[in-house]
């Protein structure tokens, strides 16, 4: 589970004091991989970009209304797999818009996922999964493999 920060204007070579003033809010998102796939290719393609692959949800927040330190959680059929806090991201929001400008263009809705803590786990067939953000609210969704 990622913080999900969604881009509201297209942008290019956004210094980090000014990288605020392009989000537009924030989401939760769960970054589901395909590790079989992932394995394989070197590009990983196939292991991250399929149906269904990164949910998002369950609103847009305000930045003003996710608190600095918001605290995140992914639970997988009600057991926590994932607990921690924004303020231990490697990097901050302002430090990747500011990273990812140098080299491409961000256009509006464009959506870039911070890194998830600890925990990841494989995702069975029938699994209830939540992931909980502190401000932006909890996105819940099933896995269904087809």
């Amino acid at each position: 589970m990622e913080l999900g920060v969604v881009i509201g204007e297209q942008c290019r070579h956004v210094e980090e004091a000014d990288a605020m003033d392009v989000v537009a809010g924030y989401t939760a998102a769960v970054d589901v991989s395909n590790r079989d796939d992932q394995d394989r290719e070197q590009n990983w393609v196939r292991g991250k970009a399929f149906d269904g692959s990164c949910p998002l949800g369950p609103v847009l927040a305000d930045p003003a209304h996710v608190p600095e330190g918001a605290d995140v959680e992914l639970r997988v059929n009600g057991e926590t797999r994932q607990s921690s806090n924004t303020e231990h991201f490697i990097f901050s929001v302002p430090e990747l818009i500011a990273e990812i400008t140098q080299y491409m263009t961000l256009e509006e809705g464009d959506v870039i996922i911070t890194g998830t803590p600890e925990g990841v786990g494989p995702l069975e067939d029938g699994d209830r999964v939540e992931a909980e953000i502190e401000g932006v609210g909890t996105l819940e969704h099933d896995v269904r493999r087809d």
